[in-house]
């Protein structure tokens, strides 16, 4: 029985000593995540509250949207985390020069984002499409724009750790900081994953 109890885990499997309350990256990250997913609840509070008043524009507002965008950026986000978790994988295992090449593509991912959400603003604006336009597209920009800021945050943040990795600053003994990007891009990738629906999809 004790050599059973004390054979080590199969193989593969991590351990991050749950017993011990362990979280991925930092408690100062974790903080941060929290006030963003209180920000984020409160937009769609504001969402449903002016929907429950405006049921004829809300329902006519997707349709004005650029679909396509939506979810071409949806496939960039989740993309862009699946990458991010491989490069913390790679790190993991020592294995860095893979870790920087997914954080490059990670990056390129948060990136194209970007590039065609600044295009599908430009369109909109092309057909007479802004703030004021109706409640629909007033909490449209309000939601979009502050995941705009989040997610060009999150891309510089990418970049920082990607020349970190480059300078050795992580590995299978110490990756924290670059856990604690990770489950910010993912918090980011969350709140996307509610809005896309939300705008685009549901009427």
């Amino acid at each position: 029985m004790t050599e059973i109890a004390t054979l080590p885990p199969p193989r593969g499997i991590s351990i991050f000593s749950e017993a011990q309350g362990r979280i991925p990256g930092n408690k100062g990250i974790w903080v941060g995540i929290y006030c963003e997913m209180t920000e984020f609840a409160l937009m769609f509070t504001v969402y449903f509250l002016a929907k429950s008043h405006f049921p004829a524009v809300f329902q006519e507002g997707p349709t004005r949207l650029a679909t396509s965008a939506g979810t071409a950026n949806t496939v960039f986000m989740l993309t862009s985390s699946f990458f991010v978790v491989r490069a913390l994988h790679a790190v993991r295992g020592d294995r860095i020069k893979s870790a920087i090449r997914w954080l490059f593509l990670a990056l390129m991912m948060g990136l194209s984002y970007l590039v065609v959400k600044f295009l599908e603003y430009r369109w909109y604006t092309s057909q007479g499409i802004r703030i004021s336009s109706s409640a629909f597209f007033t909490v449209y920009y309000y939601l979009t724009l502050n995941h705009l800021v989040h997610v060009f945050w999150g891309s510089l943040g990418i970049l920082f750790v990607l020349v970190r990795t480059k300078m050795g600053a992580y590995s299978s003994q110490g990756y924290e900081g670059l856990e604690a990007f990770a489950s910010y891009w993912h918090a980011i990738d969350l709140a996307w994953l509610g809005i896309f629906p939300l705008l685009y999809v549901l009427r």
